[in-house]
């Protein structure tokens, strides 16, 4: 009843957002209303143990951090939420990773509902898909494949959470952190996110395994299936597999390396343990936000180091956020054709448009103008240092939900900051790019060509 009256409001608003609305306001007005309506879910005395609620600040947070598949939390979710409260953030979850334009859409679809021209506009703003055609049949297969692969981990996961749970809980378990992980969400019911689960290969590799494939984005899986060779993949789906794996192999090897001989993360473990909690903390920084070692606790070098994967992030059209794996690889490639002296950026042996580049630089300069800007601001509301504040930023602009333990004790201003950079790390990258790509009209003056300085 709780999905059916929220994805009832949810198209109720298209036809007036279509109408009224570009594409991407309506997609920032349908994700103020989703978090609008959580917020008050999670302020109910029955969402919380205490039967007190939340406050409204705390549910705000909580709400925007569901939604925008962040992570962050203020409380402990498996202590203070109960069914109705954990039910509350898996729709908020599930409605932010499938996008809430999609949702909306395949509601509209059951419901025999046709979908116009402006409605689609706004679901290739959501989807970042290159055209119209094709749209709805997107919508189609990327909700069967979500729930079909979430529904695989939910079955996996209950293989291993039966031996250690009563059977209606571990189903209930396996289901919340089988879209938690796809979704790149974060939440977990466990308390302390996988850290019982540290040598565990099985639920390192499911846990890892739904939150990479939720990552590397829907049309990337389509591409592998249809293809299933790398010689065929679109340059899309080339650059986002070799850049994802890149990070994967140094993200592991870097944080084996610099945790080795910390005690407080990998030192006691032994050789296997060692290398599934490097290979998790390595990969779980592309927007997944779980974590089988104390974050806190990591040396200030692995930090800083996760700030860099953070940022980076996941692949365009997936369930995560961050920069974009395509717009890293784009920079990098950019740099490359510039020392080799080339004019042209190519990649793949394709020439890439020049659009797209001064895209990537344009996502690039606002997302760390915002970045910086928010970390200024929460070094003067904060008492936490600056290597703190700084990760939390980042955190919340990828939507990662990876903290070193300060999410708790934010100020009301803090929170306030964080609950927006998350808001706008869902909506912001993508819209912003979006509007930043819009082909306007050339003017017919056309001025003089003159040169800078750089370097």
């Amino acid at each position: 009843m709780l999905y059916y009256d929220i994805l009832t409001l949810e198209v109720g608003i298209i036809t007036l957002g279509a109408k009224s609305l570009s594409p991407a306001q309506f997609l920032v007005l349908g994700y103020i209303i989703v978090i609008s309506i959580g917020t008050l879910l999670l302020s109910l005395p029955i969402a919380t143990v205490n039967q007190q609620g939340l406050s409204l600040i705390d549910s705000l947070f909580t709400a925007t951090s569901a939604t925008a598949v962040t992570g962050l939390i203020v409380v402990n979710t498996s202590t203070y939420f109960t069914f109705f409260g954990q039910m509350v953030i898996l729709l908020l979850i599930q409605i932010g990773g499938l996008g809430f334009m999609t949702t909306s859409t395949l509601f509209a679809l059951l419901l025999g509902k046709k979908i116009n021209l402006s409605e689609r506009r706004i679901l290739q703003e959501e989807l970042n898909h290159f055209d119209l055609a094709g749209l709805i049949r997107l919508v189609r297969y990327v909700t069967l494949l979500t729930l079909g692969i979430e529904f695989i981990g939910a079955v996996l996961l209950f293989f291993k959470l039966i031996y250690k749970y009563p059977v209606p809980q571990a189903i209930f378990y396996s289901i919340f952190h089988s879209i938690s992980a796809f979704c790149n969400a974060g939440f977990d019911l466990f308390g302390n996110s996988l850290a019982n689960f540290t040598s565990d290969f099985y639920v390192n590799m499911v846990i890892t395994s739904l939150f990479i494939i939720g990552g590397i984005g829907f049309a990337v899986i389509a591409d592998l299936y249809r293809y299933r060779k790398f010689e065929r993949f679109s340059l899309n789906t080339k650059l986002v597999l070799v850049t994802t794996i890149t990070l994967i192999l140094l993200g592991t090897v870097v944080i084996f390396i610099l945790e080795y001989s910390n005690p407080a993360t990998l030192k006691n473990l032994s050789l296997k343990g060692k290398l599934l909690g490097a290979y998790f903390q390595g990969v779980t920084p592309r927007t997944a936000g779980f974590n089988s070692i104390a974050t806190g606790k990591m040396r200030s070098a692995s930090l800083f180091f996760t700030i860099i994967l953070m940022f980076i992030g996941a692949s365009p059209g997936s369930t995560g956020g961050g920069l974009k794996t395509t717009t890293a690889g784009t920079l990098i490639a950019v740099v490359a054709n510039l020392v080799r002296g080339e004019d042209e950026v190519i990649l793949f042996k394709r020439n890439l448009a020049r659009d797209i580049v001064y895209k990537a630089l344009a996502v690039t300069i606002i997302s760390l103008g915002w970045v910086i800007f928010i970390t200024m601001i929460l070094t003067i509301t904060e008492t936490a240092n600056f290597l703190q504040v700084f990760f939390e930023a980042v955190s919340a602009y990828g939507t990662v939900g990876l903290s070193t333990g300060i999410t708790g004790s934010l100020s009301t201003i803090g929170k306030i900051i964080i609950v927006l950079t998350m808001f706008l790390g869902r909506v912001g990258p993508l819209t912003m790019a979006t509007a930043i790509g819009e082909k306007e009209q050339k003017g017919k003056i056309k001025y003089p060509e003159e040169k800078v300085l750089i370097g």
